[in-house]
């Protein structure tokens, strides 16, 4: 098929990350002015979302999954649903379609949902990768000491198990926010980068290639800021593949970037000393052709 008659695609995913703290849960969840969220929440951090008026709170449905070292069910469940087949995840062990909640189901309430059916009023948010990646880990090693250290297989299965769920992400038909910390890497180029957590370091490097947007949050000067243009900064992994520069807005959304609007950077008015001085030098020439204009008016 030719380039001209490809359409984009109508689902988008997110990838959103940042230090604790730095407002990734409160921006992901400000989404629900516009759109209904499945929120998976691997961190037991939905208190943040509690903040939101009582109707954006009932326009998300969270499924909690209460992972830990020595009951790493996040891995099992998340892998389930994003492949999108139907399924039913219970509210007390966060099992896809768990056999002891099904024979007693009035006592133990479950959600049912299959992603691949989603309308694209919906957004799934996976909360954190970071999490995520901490109980493939323990998936792989439970069946060995607490003191165990990985070894080369074991960090190659990582790999596998968040390129399987990862890949999935990139083929999503529905809209996906998936949120992370950061991880200081080597890039190929030798420099050191901020990048989104989500398996090894090796890994985390390329993480971004699953996502259409990589959007950075901290906090700089006592504000929240974001970014997610190519240049917001040398140090810090972020992208857009449809050119959104979210440090550009007056507030910070990711709304547009779900109804398919684009906020990009103005070059007249963008305050960057290369903008300065380009604007400079249009001043200058137009004082000089004013200047000869005004000597040839003379003569």
């Amino acid at each position: 098929m030719k380039l001209s008659h490809k359409t984009a695609s109508k689902s988008h995913r997110v990838l959103l990350f940042g230090p604790p703290k730095s407002g990734k849960t409160q921006l992901a969840g400000e989404l629900s002015r516009a759109f209904n969220l499945i929120w998976f929440d691997l961190e037991n951090g939905v208190d943040t979302l509690l903040k939101l008026p009582p109707k954006q709170q009932e326009r998300i449905e969270v499924i909690s999954l209460p992972d830990t070292r020595s009951y790493p069910i996040a891995i099992e469940t998340c892998l389930k649903a994003i492949k999108g087949s139907r399924g039913k995840i219970c509210e007390q062990h966060g099992k896809w379609n768990c056999l002891s909640c099904s024979k007693n189901p009035e006592a133990t309430p479950s959600v049912e949902i299959c992603l691949s059916e989603l309308p694209l009023d919906t957004i799934v948010v996976f909360d954190s990768l970071t999490q995520l990646t901490n109980s493939a880990i323990a998936h792989i090693t439970k069946a060995q000491p607490e003191d165990y250290k990985l070894e080369y297989d074991d960090w190659a299965n990582l790999g596998k198990l968040m390129d399987v769920f990862l890949s999935h992400v990139q083929q999503a038909g529905f809209h996906v926010v998936c949120i992370s910390h950061e991880t200081e890497v080597k890039m190929e180029d030798g420099k050191d980068k901020l990048v989104p957590t989500a398996g090894t370091r090796n890994f985390s490097r390329n993480t971004a290639k699953y996502f259409d947007e990589v959007v950075y949050c901290e906090v700089k000067n006592k504000k929240h800021a974001v970014g997610s243009s190519t240049t917001y900064s040398g140090n810090i992994l972020t992208g857009s593949r449809s050119g959104t520069s979210l440090e550009s807005a007056a507030n910070a959304s990711l709304v547009p970037i779900f109804t398919g609007e684009r906020i990009t950077v103005n070059p007249v008015t963008e305050n960057t000393p290369a903008n300065k001085a380009a604007a400079g030098l249009s001043d200058l020439r137009a004082k000089m052709a004013a200047s000869a204009a005004a000597k040839n008016g003379d003569k």
